[in-house]
């Protein structure tokens, strides 16, 4: 059960090791969703990969109501169930239906940043380290006891698509470890209450939240750039379009917050503490751009007084 392209490494993980006695019955994501500037239906990445194996793929809007799925759930006979980003809450009645439960894959070093956007979260809050918990599911927002866990450091440069990938590596080389383990009885599930760290929780990201609140600190928009690729994308307002900052940086020097400015490196906005330096921008509809070249074309950029929040 996943959905988006974290998920992709953990599905092809447990194909390549069939070796160890276990089969793939069928693959459950998200349904189709419109996409591009022509809102074309486009399958997820999980199920692009179960179709090129010839897998059964289930794509129900939701676990919670649905008896037909149930039945069909049933039918299969899980012996286990593997999630990885699935995005849909499994109720206790399909949580009871594999002899060994349902075992996650969550890109975060739980009890820290249980729900929906732990990779996210990490990069917002400047995390030095992040990591993966296999853990077995229960109820609650990822509360469930922890099978294995392993850290990750998060380097300076990491946007969440990058960090992403490397946790997405990781976490599937030790769900196959982690799975053949449980599953021949010789690991031993650890409550959350036992393990190291304060438990907190992240929310879902909306598309506003990319809108850039230049009375932060340059510091913290920067995280917000690289926690935001690649999406929603950290976007500003200029002459009355959505702008988009793709790559920035933290430079010395103070001007007014969203007041732009020219440095020694390019373009650069004011904050409230210190500079922002544009490195790659993104002008309402037209091409990732340097941001000195976006300034040779548009020199009335400097002097500019972008939106607050």
């Amino acid at each position: 059960m996943g959905t988006p392209e974290f998920a992709v490494p953990s599905l092809q993980a447990l194909l390549d090791s069939s070796s160890r006695g276990w089969q793939v019955v069928a693959v459950a994501t998200q349904p189709d969703r419109p996409a591009g500037r022509g809102q074309q239906l486009v399958s997820s990445p999980v199920k692009q990969l179960a179709l090129q194996q010839a897998l059964p793929v289930l794509q129900p809007a939701t676990l919670r109501k649905d008896p037909a799925l149930l039945e069909t759930l049933r039918q299969l006979a899980p012996t286990v169930l593997v999630v990885a980003a699935y995005g849909l809450i499994l109720p206790a009645s399909v949580l009871a239906l594999p002899t060994f439960g349902a075992i996650n894959v969550h890109a975060s070093l739980l009890p820290a940043y249980r729900g929906a956007s732990p990779i996210v979260a990490a990069l917002l809050d400047g995390q030095s380290e992040t990591g993966v918990t296999i853990m077995l599911m229960d109820e609650g927002l990822d509360t469930g006891p922890a099978l294995r866990q392993a850290s990750l450091p998060i380097q300076p440069s990491d946007t969440t698509a990058a960090l992403s990938a490397r946790l997405a590596e990781l976490g599937a080389a030790m769900l196959v470890e982690t799975l053949a383990g449980w599953l021949a009885g010789d690991v031993a599930p650890i409550p959350q209450q036992q393990l190291s760290g304060t438990p907190s929780t992240c929310r879902q990201i909306d598309k506003e939240d990319g809108q850039i609140d230049w009375t932060l600190s340059a510091e913290q928009i920067e995280r917000r750039v690289r926690a935001y690729t690649p999406w929603p994308t950290a976007f500003t307002w200029w002459k009355g379009s959505p702008f988009k900052i793709l790559q920035a940086a933290v430079v010395s020097g103070q001007a007014a917050p969203g007041c732009v400015v020219r440095s020694a490196g390019g373009p650069a906005v004011g904050t409230g503490a210190g500079l922002l330096l544009l490195e790659r921008v993104q002008p309402a509809g037209k091409r990732p751009l340097v941001a000195t070249s976006f300034l040779n074309g548009a020199p009335e950029f400097i002097g500019a007084c972008l939106p607050q929040r």
